[in-house]
C-alpha cells in the first residue's frame, strides 16, 4: 500500500493573518484526499519520534538551540530568516520531520510500497544552519540522511518540483557525491538561487541539476527538463532511494508563482518518478508536500500525486527497452 504519514500538529503551526502558509493548508490537503475517496486506500502510519541526533544529520546544534529557544520564548520570526512561526511551531516542524523518517523506515522496510507525507512547515527552504522561506527543519533532507544511517542507503534522488528552488536541500548536499538533487523551479523568483550553472562543489560536483524555467512554463518545458535531463542522470546514478520534494504551487492558479502545470501532470511527474524508483530502487519513493497556496488547487494536486502513488505508476516515463 502507499502509507499516508501526518500529525494533528502539523495543522497547530500558525505563521499569523493573512499569511499563505496557513492552517488551513493542511486542512485542504486532508479534505482533498477525502473527498477523492483516497483514504480507504492509505495505511496511516504515525511519525517517528525525533531525537536530537536526527536533527543533527542535517543541522548544525547552534540552529537548532537557536529555533527551539526563539519558537518557545514567542518569537513571532526567526532571527535567520523570513520564517513566521508562532509557540506551536517547533513542535509541529519535528512532527513533520518525524514523518519524513517513519516513511523511510516504512518503505525501506518493505512494509509500504511508497509514503506520502503531509505535513507543514515545509522544508526545502531550510539550509544547515539557518530557516528561510516558511521553512524550520529540511524534511527530505532529514529522510536521506536517515536513510542512509538507519538502512545504509548509498545513493538517493531528491527530486524538486516546487515552483520555488529548494536552495536549502542544495546547500547541505552540494559537496555530496551520495545524494543528487535535481528541481525545476521558476526563474528569476524567490529566493533567487537555482542557476544551470550550479552543479555542487568537490566530491558533489555534478551530482546538483538545476533547470530554471520563465514564468508562465507548463508541461512542455517541465516534462522536457524530467526526460531529457533527470532520467538519463538518474541511469547513470542508480539511485537506492527516491525522494520527491512535492511543491503544488508549480500547478496553475497558484498565487506565489507563475508555472501553469495541472492535476494531471502532477499525476504523470509521479508516475515518472514511481518509473525511477521501479528500475533502480525496489519502487522505493518518499514524497514529502512543500509549497501551493491555491487552496481548491492544493487539494485537487495532491489527490492526483497520492491516486499516482497508490496505482503505483503504470508506465508513464519508462525507457523503451522495457
Amino acid at each position: 500500500m502507499t502509507a499516508l504519514l501526518t500529525h494533528p500538529a502539523c495543522r497547530e503551526h500558525d505563521p499569523g493573518p493573512g499569511h499563505p502558509e496557513s492552517q488551513r493548508r493542511y486542512d485542504a490537503v486532508m479534505a482533498g484526499l477525502r473527498a477523492a475517496g483516497l483514504e480507504e486506500y492509505l495505511q496511516a502510519l504515525p511519525p517517528r519520534e525525533i531525537a536530537r541526533e536526527d536533527l543533527l544529520l542535517v543541522h548544525t546544534a547552534e540552529y537548532l538551540d537557536l529555533a527551539e529557544r526563539e519558537i518557545r520564548e514567542g518569537a513571532g520570526q526567526l532571527s535567520t530568516g523570513d520564517t513566521s512561526v508562532c509557540r506551536a511551531s517547533w513542535e509541529a516542524a519535528c512532527r513533520a520531520a518525524g514523518c519524513a523518517l517513519a516513511a523511510v523506515d516504512a518503505v525501506m522496510e518493505g512494509r509500504v510500497a511508497n509514503a506520502f507525507c503531509a505535513v507543514r512547515p515545509p522544508g526545502h527552504h531550510a539550509s544547515a544552519s539557518r530557516g528561510m522561506g516558511f521553512c524550520v527543519l529540511n524534511n527530505v533532507a532529514l529522510a536521506a540522511r536517515h536513510a542512509q544511517r538507519r538502512h545504509g542507503v548509498r545513493r538517493a534522488l531528491i527530486i524538486d518540483w516546487d515552483v520555488h528552488h529548494g536552495n536549502g536541500t542544495q546547500d547541505i548536499f552540494y559537496d555530496d557525491a551520495s545524494v543528487f538533487f535535481f528541481s525545476t523551479h521558476q526563474w528569476p523568483l524567490y529566493p533567487g538561487t537555482g542557476r544551470a550553472s550550479e552543479t555542487g562543489s568537490g566530491s558533489g560536483r555534478g551530482m546538483t541539476l538545476n533547470c530554471p524555467l520563465p514564468a508562465g512554463s507548463g508541461r512542455d518545458e517541465i516534462f522536457e527538463a524530467f526526460e531529457e535531463k533527470l532520467l538519463p542522470a538518474a541511469d547513470a546514478l542508480r539511485p537506492e532511494l527516491v525522494l520527491i520534494s512535492a511543491g503544488f504551487d508549480s500547478r496553475f492558479g497558484d498565487p506565489l508563482g507563475n508555472f501553469t502545470l495541472t492535476d494531471s501532470d502532477f499525476a504523470d511527474l509521479t508516475r515518472l518518478a514511481l518509473g525511477i524508483a521501479r528500475k533502480h530502487a525496489g519502487g522505493r519513493l518518499v514524497s514529502a508536500l512543500e509549497g501551493g497556496y491555491n487552496l481548491g488547487g492544493l487539494a485537487s494536486a495532491v489527490a492526483a500525486h497520492v491516486s499516482a502513488l497508490i496505482d503505483g505508476g503504470g508506465t508513464f516515463g519508462m525507457t523503451k527497452s522495457e
